[in-house]
């Protein structure tokens, strides 16, 4: 039956992901992504990051085209669309729509120094109090490193894109963004409830720069003709939801209101919290935008915290310690037959660069107290999954201390979430119910599309049909593994002095 099903896209800086969902059963028919390898980043000089949109939007029409034809979907079947992106981009287009120079993705550092000025010009009270952040090294510093040092491109500016604005302008032709684009850019005053006309100001920047505002769920506007056939589509198709990743992960996870948390356990970890109030953090060492949810007198303040230092230690175990003879299900038993606290082992995790939550310090990963005669390789196994618990729960204190109180953790069914000593020690150590879902950013798109598109009556029907593939509640914590986080905590202090 026609329109009855939803498709959505999830932009990353390594691949794009496509999902379609049945918006009758609410089942996640068939995901795919595309390129099979990874999207190369381009670093001309050194902290640069840089990718080609254009072939963000060719690959968007390959991983479409090979989506609809492996889960025998017909065109006349999708309903609607949603896209998901990768974070903090810059697009720059001139006015014929023709795109300036290479994107200048969420991993790129040259803006720092633009950001820093900003925000002892502009000071403390400002930034934190209307935009939630410093300025730092967001979309909107970027924009103002281009105007610096490109002043020819800059001249030719017509419209600022964020990476999924670009995405959705290919698609329909319109030229629009959103309050949590917006946000996520430090393009936004939250005291205001407008664009940061004082930070542009300083800048010598216009707000003309910036596309008109669409709303987050409904028709942004409809599949070009040209979009349509380039996608293997059909034409007409809306586009109902956009959102960056990490507020579209929480919101496949279900995260909408205050006391909920969605955390993800890659190559990083993050913890993104959702309050109704936030008090912003004076060392930002957390970052706060607006939530998919964010409405005017609703606030849904998304709080985001991220631990480089995370899964990466454990995929360095795996490949590089155990040089290709480890699997994580062999890592898991290998972890589970040494106890609680792991015998007086201490590892700290941060080996993957500065770590915001820190101060930006980069103290370094490191295994101490080892005893050749009681420790194993088990041993580092298991104080590596601890220590890692550690640096989320000393990373969700830093929440509570912004008065945000968690209750839940929902996470989704891969990478370390798929450790049950991981996920029932985060549990144990943080007092909140741990719940891992069976979806991911793609799909959670497709249903928020859904949603968009009046499939359902509300955003929590759309998302109720995800799958709770296990729920982790707190048990006490034990004396071994508490006396365990003191000496984490305790060594931590000691590379960090």
């Amino acid at each position: 039956m026609k329109g009855t099903k939803c498709i959505g896209f999830d932009l990353g800086s390594s691949s794009v992901k496509v999902a379609i969902i049945d918006t009758k059963t609410g089942a996640l028919l068939a995901s795919c992504q595309y390129p099979e390898v990874e999207m190369a980043i381009q670093s001309p000089r050194h902290g640069f990051a840089e990718q080609n949109p254009q072939e963000w939007w060719s690959h968007c029409q390959e991983a479409c085209r090979r989506l609809m034809t492996s889960a025998g979907v017909e065109p006349e079947e999708i309903g609607a669309i949603g896209l998901a992106y990768q974070m903090h981009g810059l697009v720059c287009l001139d006015e014929a729509g023709a795109v300036l120079r290479p994107a200048i993705i969420w991993c790129d550092s040259r803006a720092v120094a633009q950001g820093e000025e900003v925000f002892r010009a502009l000071g403390s009270d400002y930034c934190l109090g209307h935009l939630l952040n410093s300025p730092g090294n967001f979309t909107a510093s970027k924009l103002r490193w281009v105007q610096e040092n490109e002043p020819e491109i800059f001249q030719r500016i017509h419209t600022v894109f964020l990476p999924g604005d670009y995405l959705a302008w290919c698609m329909t032709g319109i030229r629009t963004t959103t309050v949590t684009g917006l946000s996520e850019g430090v393009f936004w005053d939250f005291r205001q409830a407008g664009i940061a006309k004082e930070l542009l100001d300083h800048w010598g920047i216009t707000a003309g720069l910036l596309p008109p505002l669409t709303e987050v769920f409904g028709t942004q506007g409809v599949l070009t003709r040209e979009a349509a056939q380039l996608l293997g589509l059909r034409e007409g198709i809306p586009v109902c939801y956009r959102a960056g990743d990490q507020p579209n992960n929480a919101l496949s996870l279900g995260v909408l209101e205050p006391g909920e948390i969605a955390a993800t356990g890659g190559t990083s970890g993050v913890v993104y919290a959702v309050a109704d109030t936030v008090y912003p953090d004076m060392e930002s060492r957390v970052n706060a935008f607006a939530h998919v949810n964010h409405q005017p007198g609703i606030p849904r303040i998304g709080v985001l915290l991220c631990i480089n230092g995370t899964g990466i230690l454990y995929s360095w175990l795996k490949n590089r310690w155990g040089r290709g003879t480890l699997t994580y299900t062999a890592m898991e038993a290998a972890a589970a037959s040494v106890v609680e606290g792991s015998d007086g082992l201490t590892v700290i995790p941060f080996g993957n660069g500065s770590e915001r939550m820190l101060g930006n310090r980069h103290p370094g990963a490191s295994i101490s107290g080892i005893d050749f005669n009681r420790h194993s390789a088990d041993h580092i196994i298991r104080a590596s999954l601890e220590g890692i618990a550690f640096s989320f729960r000393y990373g969700m204190n830093l929440l509570t201390g912004m008065g945000i109180r968690p209750a839940r953790i929902r996470a989704g069914n891969d990478n370390l979430f798929q450790s049950a000593l991981f996920s029932q020690t985060l549990a144990n150590l943080s007092g909140c119910v741990i719940e891992v879902l069976r979806t991911n950013g793609a799909a959670g798109a497709a249903r928020a599309a859904a949603f968009g598109f009046g499939a359902y009556p509300t955003l929590t029907a759309a998302l109720g049909q995800t799958e709770v593939v296990k729920t982790y509640q707190p048990a006490p914590v034990t004396s071994a593994l508490e006396a365990a986080a003191q000496r984490w905590q305790k060594t931590l202090e000691i590379h960090l002095s």
